[in-house]
């Protein structure tokens, strides 16, 4: 081996190592698909399973809900059900209601989410602006507070 030739070969090495992919996570991923009958739970449940690196499937049909845990990433899921199941796929939407400081704020709160739940308004910021509060909002609302010992002097 020559010179030119490693020299050629060290001009490869960084193309190489760039385009190399990372390893997936293993990570729990929840999707948001509608199922109105057994059947549609069946296709989903099957269209997921078969992915390469799903550990463990769970549907959930009565909340519209599929969560799939292995080495996936979500976009990966999402578009699995649209193309195999012929299912309209979103990323689970939703979080639980003591998550949010405000959920029954226009925006956060959703009559179509499962018992418990809101619309997650703190990743979009556009989507509810009223569910923030902001630091001199959160003052005053805590200054009235049943949890303040001085809310009786303030009032």
């Amino acid at each position: 081996m020559g010179v030119d030739d490693i020299i050629a070969e060290l001009r490869v090495l960084p193309a190489k190592i760039l385009l190399k992919k990372k390893p997936k996570q293993f990570q729990k991923v929840e999707v948001k698909v509608r199922m109105d009958c057994e059947g549609c739970e069946r296709k989903v449940r099957k269209a997921v399973e078969e992915m390469k690196g799903v550990s463990s499937v769970e549907v959930d049909a009565k909340q519209n809900k599929v969560t799939v845990t292995g080495y996936v990433e979500q976009e990966e899921v999402v578009g699995r059900l649209r193309r195999r199941a012929g299912k309209k796929a979103e990323p689970w939407p939703y979080v639980p209601y003591d998550v949010v400081p405000h959920p029954y704020a226009p925006g956060a709160y959703d009559k179509k989410a499962p018992p418990g739940y809101v619309r997650n308004a703190l990743a979009d910021p556009d989507a509810a602006p009223l569910a923030r509060a902001t630091e001199e909002e959160e003052k005053l609302a805590s200054a009235f507070s049943d949890e303040n010992p001085n809310s009786c002097a303030v009032m």
